[in-house]
């Protein structure tokens, strides 16, 4: 079954990932949880957006701003201004603070730079971090360029399920 809002958007290799990642999810009787600062919310809206599989889901964090990742997710606001909202630390912090904060399994999180942003920013680096509760912490760094936002945000999805696959086969 495809996605049924995001499907004129999305790729159908991303609906059919999704599919799977949420039917494994679904066999294991396993809840799953984002955290989202790049993507917007994207992620989330694509794993509620397969009938018959919303349980599987528990809870998206939105956490665009430095303020958000903080409040929401609990992480110390001097990692994030020592570190930057865009790193392999604060991407760790924001997994793992998706699981504190929620009854999921597995939580995924998403932090980048999806278009031109500051000087020192670099277009298309995200950093990825995926938490099994209970177990390791993996992390992705990915640049995916100069794609424009829709691309990175495509090819996020993307990665974030891929990392989601790989913490269900653990």
């Amino acid at each position: 079954m495809a996605a049924e809002t995001l499907d004129p958007v999305l790729p159908a290799r991303v609906q059919h990932k999704a599919q799977a990642v949420l039917d494994a999810a679904h066999d294991r009787e396993l809840r799953l949880a984002t955290a989202e600062s790049c993507t917007g919310g994207l992620l989330a809206a694509l794993l509620t957006d397969v009938g018959g599989r919303g349980h599987v889901f528990d809870r998206g964090f939105v956490v665009y701003s430095k303020d958000a990742k903080c409040d929401l997710l609990g992480i110390a606001r001097q990692k994030v201004d020592s570190c930057g909202a865009v790193s392999e630390s604060v991407a760790r912090e924001m997994a793992q603070g998706a699981l504190r904060r929620s009854k999921s399994d597995i939580a995924v999180s998403i932090t980048g730079f999806a278009g031109p942003g500051g000087p020192d920013d670099e277009e298309g680096l995200v950093h990825f971090a995926c938490a099994r509760r209970g177990g390791e912490v993996a992390h992705r760094e990915e640049h995916f360029g100069e794609i424009g936002r829709d691309g990175v945000r495509i090819a996020a999805l993307e990665t974030a399920l891929e990392m989601i696959e790989e913490a269900l086969a653990r």
